[in-house]
């Protein structure tokens, strides 16, 4: 047994009653607003973590290319 569609209604029913349609609509707009600016916040970190990488590796080369330039200096 499950949840009947009627049983759904009348839940939602007592719900408009009782909170009204204005404060759903708001509590809604609320609840998207906030849902966006989590994707929002999951996306920069994940481009900021993108960043970091390339930035580690470019420092790496650059430490290579250093030491291989000193090494023919010396030579």
């Amino acid at each position: 047994m499950g949840i009947s569609i009627w049983q759904l209604l009348i839940v939602l029913g007592i719900v408009i009653l009782l909170f009204g349609t204005k404060k759903l609509r708001n509590i809604g707009t609320d609840l998207g607003g906030a849902i966006r600016g989590f994707k929002k916040s999951m996306n920069d970190e994940d481009e900021k973590s993108e960043e970091a990488d390339t930035l580690e590796g470019q420092k790496a080369e650059q430490t290579q290319a250093d030491a291989k330039t000193q090494e023919k200096q010396k030579s």
